[in-house]
């Protein structure tokens, strides 16, 4: 590329585990703005649902999705070889079709590893500018999630935008508690309360590129610490050595499992199944997504939960692809996928005792 050709603009979406990057992404990719967007999305853990998921304006949008593992560490290398790749490699008629690009990661991201990924590497320097950093906060949940889990304080601290999800379902003093926290994380940038109604894309987009010298000392520390370990797959084994092979674990206690289950489920067996995890374990389900293939319906039915807060599941009109499987992703604390099978076996078995009684 021509040193003197404007450089590709880099949106970066980040933000906690439901805080609603996904439907944000849907609200965005039907915006004037993202018609000729190259959108990448990186996803904890081995099942992709947010490809599925994700609204298309038209059959030749372009949906990359990453799942090779904890983004902080693994997907550097994959992000970088991404896109420097993608002009040629998803070139139309021998010329570049995208003239933007965002980046949606995983909710348990450092999104450090990728400011300075797009920022420092000479090669990607040429080619693309890092516009904005923009972190979603659920206003639900965000004061304590916060409070208990540094990647989130890392994402809002980095922030050009800093978006609140959600102010519909929160009194307006915890709204209010919310903005003063992030104030403080993030003095620079003025927190927006987003609304269903109302949405500037063009704000989102205004031209500015990301500029560390105006965030926070911890976040030039963090941007720093990136580049001082040199980024390789040797630190990645130094940090995570007793888990690198598993690409589902974050941490010793934060994992995602992802189930697939071939036949349909009856849906008092599901349900009695949430009943059973939310009942036992639900301050350690950080998030549940899920696409459902249930007995008595013809089209899939997706679920969301986020903690305490479980969204209205939603019927589809049709299935995404030709896969009719339920897959199911649970992001978890202290949980093994063992104990999920263990309560859908045992949800089963109580739907077919209970079948039996009523046919005796």
């Amino acid at each position: 590329m021509n040193d003197a050709a404007p450089r590709i603009p880099v949106t970066l979406l980040t933000g906690f585990l439901g805080a609603g990057k996904t439907t944000l992404l849907n609200r965005l990719i039907r915006s004037p703005q993202m018609a000729k967007a190259l959108v990448i999305i990186n996803e904890f853990g081995s099942i992709g649902l947010d490809h599925d998921l994700v609204a298309r304006s038209n059959e030749d949008d372009t949906i990359i999705e990453m799942a090779s593992g904890c983004l902080c560490c693994t997907i550097k290398g994959d992000l970088r070889k991404t896109l420097a790749e993608a002009p040629w490699r998803f070139a139309r008629q021998g010329k570049r079709w995208f003239d933007r690009v965002v980046i949606e990661t995983t909710g348990l991201a450092d999104p450090a590893p990728i400011i300075h990924t797009v920022m420092a590497d000479e090669k990607l320097k040429r080619q693309y500018a890092l516009q904005s950093v923009v972190t979603l906060v659920d206003g639900c949940n965000g004061f304590h999630t916060l409070e208990a889990q540094p990647e989130a304080s890392k994402q809002a601290a980095v922030a050009d935008r800093l978006l609140i999800s959600k102010s519909d379902l929160v009194d307006p003093d915890e709204l209010a508690q919310l903005v003063v926290r992030l104030h403080k994380l993030n003095p620079a940038t003025e927190p927006v309360v987003l609304t269903p109604d109302a949405f500037d894309a063009d704000e989102l987009f205004a031209n500015r590129v990301f500029n560390p010298d105006l965030k926070s000392g911890d976040v030039r520390a963090w941007l720093n610490a990136e580049a001082y370990s040199g980024g390789g797959q040797e630190d990645h084994h130094h940090h995570h050595h007793d888990h690198h092979h598993d690409i589902n674990r974050h941490d010793e206690r934060i994992r995602s499992v992802c189930l697939t289950i071939d036949e349909p489920l009856p849906a008092e067996v599901f349900d009695g199944w949430l009943d059973l995890l939310v009942t036992f374990n639900g301050v350690n389900v950080l998030r549940v997504k899920g696409i459902i293939n249930l007995e008595e319906l013809d089209t899939p039915l997706v679920i969301h939960g986020v903690q305490h807060i479980w969204h209205p599941p939603a019927i589809l009109e049709r299935w995404p692809s030709d896969d009719r499987r339920s897959r199911i992703v649970f992001i978890v604390r202290d949980i093994e996928e063992t104990e999920l099978r263990t309560m859908l076996e045992f949800a089963t078995q109580s739907f077919a005792r209970t079948e039996v009684i009523g046919l005796a």
